[in-house]
């Protein structure tokens, strides 16, 4: 099985959508989105939850327009992902805590293994800064998750579970927010193809075009050499994710390339096969590993309209099928 076909086991296509809230008074999700979703949502799972020591607000479940596409409510599949507990200040370590129940409201307790572990847990703040990439411990008498977190600033964020559950036909996305409390000031992303992390140098090569496959490359230096050191992470030479711009949606980008072997490493380019469902602008997120510690890139870049599609009609309502 080469890497492609390991990582359409985990999930479909490309990614996470982050809400575009630029504000003096915090991150969150843009109210329009979240009235969208309120109109349209289906679920009687819509709503808030507060806690003690956190704040887990539900999404509403997305329409059935954009069901297709993955992370976009708390309930889908027949899964829905419980109360959030999470710290609810900044720089203060705890926990993150959480079951997903089925459609009986029972606790899931079986899992199949993707991508080296059986559930995925993604943390963003909703203006797509403190990306975390986290990997919960099950109790499987309980079927609770919890992983240690800290967040690095106050503000709203985004929390993906992203998992399979055991006998289930394939993986499952779902997400709520936790608000962090005190002041905070958002961050505007424009488009960048080069990040510095740790001293390395990550280049994306490449262009997005929605409806299709488009074909991606990172290019990882240091002090302007190749690194040649790349060592597998979760089944490939790298993982990434992707945010589109304004609703959230969770999506996974494929790496080409056959399966490393134990003990092998690459470099200095990782490919990538990504499917994006619309134009629009993406916020990408590197995982890659060297010398045992992984470091995450961060990359902003504008999708285009596919060559399938010009021609047809350009102003009309981009669709929202699945990204696989």
């Amino acid at each position: 099985m080469n890497a492609a076909q390991k990582l359409a086991a985990y999930g479909a296509g490309l990614v996470v959508a982050f809400a575009g809230a630029y504000g003096i008074a915090g991150a969150v999700v843009p109210d329009s989105v979240v009235a969208g979703w309120e109109r349209s949502s289906t679920s009687s799972h819509a709503g808030s939850e507060h806690q003690a020591g956190s704040s887990a607000t539900a999404a509403d479940t997305a329409a059935p327009a954009a069901a297709a596409i993955k992370g976009v409510s708390l309930s889908a599949d027949g899964y829905t992902l419980g109360p959030v507990t999470a710290p609810a200040v900044p720089n203060v370590a705890g926990n993150v805590d959480f079951t997903v129940l089925d459609r009986r409201g029972e606790p899931v307790r079986e899992f199949d293994v993707a991508h080296e572990k059986q559930l995925h847990l993604i943390a963003v703040r909703a203006d797509g800064a403190h990306y975390q990439h986290l990997h919960p411990t099950l109790d499987a008498a309980s079927g609770r998750w919890s992983v240690p977190v800290t967040w690095p600033e106050a503000g709203t964020y985004r929390v993906y579970a992203d998992f399979t559950a055991t006998g289930a036909k394939g993986s499952t996305a779902l997400t709520r927010t936790v608000q962090v409390d005190g002041a905070s000031v958002a961050q505007r992303r424009e488009p960048t193809r080069t990040a510095q992390v740790d001293g390395f140098t990550a280049t994306l090569s490449g262009d997005l075009a929605s409806g299709g496959s488009s074909d991606l490359t990172v290019t990882i230096t240091r002090n302007g050499a190749p690194v040649t050191g790349l060592e597998p992470y979760l089944g490939a030479y790298g993982h990434l994710v992707a945010l589109r711009e304004g609703d959230l949606a969770y999506l996974h980008v494929h790496a080409t390339g056959e399966e490393p072997r134990p003990g092998a490493t690459s470099g200095p380019d990782i490919g990538f096969a990504a499917e994006v469902p619309t134009v629009g602008r993406y916020l990408l997120y590197l995982d890659f590993q060297v010398d045992g510690v992984v470091r995450t890139a961060q990359f902003v870049v504008d999708a285009g309209q596919g060559r399938n599609e010009q021609g047809g009609n350009a102003g009309a309502a981009p669709s929202h099928g699945s990204g696989h």
